[in-house]
């Protein structure tokens, strides 16, 4: 068949008959498909990408199932047995709430598999998401091993690409790296051996905190005209990217948890389906334009929300102020001064239900009522009205998986709530882990919102993660751990997105130990996302500057904590630093002095000014993106009316004057406005009139700047 079928229509064609063709796409993105001589069709072009022959593609669906395995040995997810035996069966498209939609039809006659790739572009933007579903149509069980997410051939060879990763470890979060692809792919003569390289460049993200390690992301780049192919793969639990080399070109393979990777398995009855984590690939003529592609779609997948648009100004008691350790005394203070600076929400953070002398909670949360110890008389609900009085939204931390070892609810719900493995329920720095798909599980905690929430009035939840589990859970009907724990993950997704049913107006941060749980499976759920537990303000700078990669700059919580011993300029550089963030104040600001705090409401002031705008911008880093150790630092939003880009610029140390290019104005004419800090003698930007460079001035260190460059219409 060639050429794209109606809305709604299947069209069939019987596996041995002629090779067909499938276009499909919108303005931006442009896919063609081919069968190849055995049956299996295939993606031949993504826009420039791809030779257009099928026989050089991959399969459209790659999977391994036990009795089958692949169709050569080694490290890569490509040239499956099976993959190259599910023959094409028709296609269907349609259209609806601006995204163009294509489901492919495949299916093995040996086995009675049917897998049916579900691909989905937002029109208007270049990026492609991808997930399989598979179907045992066959009369006997089938143990799924791996199922590719997306596929893609056709790439440059390596000789021409580098390759992107991002380390995202406790503390140092997004930390992007590049290296040649050759650097891993070897050039083995593949012509002499008459077979492809059977190296890969494999990365993979295990247990319950899904970004510990690495992101979920990757790009190429090409060398000579930075074109970039930029993707991620929607995970909360195991994933596994890998690339390597194919058909003189190069390949990328984007799957969820895997056998062999996360001791993943799922047993398919005959009847029964199972559907991959989506794999997403954005596409643009340099890194900064594919990014800006993924940051649009990430806005449209996520669940609408009022905070997205407002942005509201949090004050969380925690980062290098109470750290765990709230009272009424030391919070009533603290909330008239936030107040002062201008936040709208103000966060209790751990420790306000622990009850003991010693600070010894860690081992016996889980049932979530207020400490009389530390907030007598009224008790916690006297702080929440403060907050209220005060005219902020009050929000409280919560970590809802675990139930310490201590607790009393780790006798009385039942075994299979818990996370177990060989009938033995596991424990992790003195937690157990809930299992969301159990109902009293699911119970209780909606009992715990619906008082927190419901009965209480709190506005804002700050949902944490403070342990690991790996590899997952073989609770009844888990044929695998891993399975088990990317089925909890799903459900504790589902269980967060019934609670934002119930309850509209709340606000959910997610965090994992700061960005542990980066994943946009979250990301599309929640509201925030913290970006680290950096207290170190002059670390914080390269997290801050590169969190947007990651996470929309609207949801992306950048802690600015400055304290009463600080010096002026560093005041104003950690409050600098999240200004092109969510920006989450913390400190004893209730100590400072007037003109401290007179600092932190103009920041505040300034950030409330242009937050609007960073609801839509798109990031950008003139400096590429940030080093661990850079002295100079740079991130910028460009906001879609094509005049308006702000800067945030940080020195550390070297020179004090700085050019940055900003391409995407040069040839206009441009003001240049320190927005931040309002004292002068922090820093001057200047426009060249003649190139495409803002010329910065720094002349202490530390010191940051915020720059609106305004171009004439």
């Amino acid at each position: 068949m060639t050429g794209t079928a109606d809305a709604g229509e299947l069209a069939q064609r019987a596996p041995n008959s002629p090779r067909g063709k499938v276009s499909w796409g919108h303005a931006r993105l442009a896919a063609e498909f081919a069968t190849a001589a055995d049956g299996t069709l295939r993606l031949t072009r993504l826009d420039d990408t791809g030779s257009g022959d099928p026989e050089t593609a991959l399969p459209l669906v790659e999977l391994t199932a036990l009795g089958h395995g692949s169709g050569w040995s080694g490290p890569r997810f490509t040239g499956t047995a099976l993959g190259s035996r599910l023959r094409y069966q028709g296609h269907r498209t349609d259209r609806r709430d601006g995204w163009e939609r294509l489901t492919v039809e495949l299916h093995d006659p040996a086995i009675g598999l049917t897998a049916f790739a579900e691909l989905s572009s937002p029109a208007g933007v270049p990026v492609l998401r991808s997930r399989v579903r598979l179907r045992n149509d066959g009369d006997t069980p089938l143990v799924v091993q791996s199922v590719s997410s997306l596929l893609l051939a056709g790439l440059p060879g390596p000789d021409s690409l580098d390759v992107h990763r991002a380390r995202n470890e406790w503390l140092a979060e997004c930390r992007w790296y590049t290296e040649p692809l050759r650097a891993t792919v070897a050039d083995i003569n593949a012509d002499a051996h008459q077979h492809d390289s059977r190296a890969a460049l494999a990365l993979t993200g295990r247990g319950s905190w899904p970004t510990d390690g690495h992101l979920p992301m990757g790009a190429l780049t090409r060398r000579d005209d930075g074109r970039t192919w930029l993707w991620q793969i929607e995970s909360p639990a195991g994933w596994r990217w890998d690339l390597g080399e194919h058909a003189r070109g190069s390949y990328l393979a984007l799957n969820g948890p895997t056998d062999a990777a996360h001791q993943w398995r799922v047993r398919l009855a005959p009847g029964e389906e199972f559907t991959t984590v989506p794999g997403v690939l954005a596409l643009g003529a340099g890194f900064d334009a594919a990014m800006g592609a993924l940051t649009s779609y990430r806005r449209l997948v996520r669940r609408p929300h009022p905070d997205h648009e407002h942005l509201p100004v949090v004050f969380n008691d925690y980062m290098n102020t109470l750290m765990g350790d709230p009272t009424t005394a030391k919070l009533l203070p603290l909330i008239d001064a936030a107040a002062e600076a201008g936040a709208e929400y103000f966060c209790i953070d751990s420790g306000w239900y622990d009850d003991t002398a010693d600070g010894g909670w860690w081992n016996s949360v889980g049932a979530w009522e207020p400490s009389p110890r530390r907030f007598p008389g009224g008790g916690i609900q006297a702080v929440l009205d403060r907050i209220r009085e005060r005219g902020m939204v009050p929000g409280l931390w919560l970590e809802p998986e675990v139930i310490g070892v201590d607790s009393p609810l780790a006798a009385t719900l039942p075994p299979d709530a818990f996370f177990q493995r060989d009938g033995v329920r596991l424990t992790e720095q003195g937690r157990h882990q809930l299992d969301l798909r159990h109902p009293a599980a699911r119970a209780h905690l909606d009992r715990t919102v619906d008082r927190i929430v419901g009965e209480w009035g709190v506005g804002y939840l700050k949902l944490d993660y403070n342990i690991v589990v790996d590899p997952g859970t073989r609770g009844p009907g888990d044929l695998a751990p891993g399975a088990g724990l990317l089925g909890h993950a799903q459900a504790y997704l589902d269980w967060l997105s019934d609670v934002l049913d119930r309850y509209p107006a709340l606000v959910v941060e997610n965090c994992a130990s700061g960005g542990m749980r980066m994943d946009g499976a979250t990301l599309a759920v929640t509201q925030l996302q913290s970006t680290s537990d950096q207290q170190d303000p002059l670390r914080y700078p390269p997290v801050s500057a590169s969190a947007a990669t990651a996470v929309p700059p609207e949801q992306g919580a950048v802690w600015a904590y400055p304290q009463p011993e600080f010096d002026d300029d560093l005041i104003r550089f950690t409050l600098g630093g999240a200004l092109l963030g969510r920006i989450h104040l913390s400190g004893h600001l209730n100590r400072m002095s007037e003109p401290q705090l007179r600092l932190v409401r103009d920041a505040v002031d300034v950030y409330r000014s242009i937050r609007r705008d960073l609801a839509t911008a798109l990031p950008c880093w003139p400096l590429g993106l940030p080093g661990w150790t850079d002295e100079w630092l740079a991130l910028g939003m460009r906001v879609p009316d094509g005049r308006t880009t702000y800067l945030s610029v940080w020195r550390r140390g070297g020179e004090a004057e700085l050019s940055l290019p900003v391409g995407h104005l040069a040839g206009r004419a441009v003001r240049a406005e320190v927005l931040h800090p309002v004292d002068a003698s922090a820093g001057t930007a200047e426009w060249d009139g003649d190139g495409d460079v803002v010329r910065v001035s720094v002349p202490r260190a530390p010191g940051v700047l915020l720059v609106r460059l305004t171009a004439e219409a």
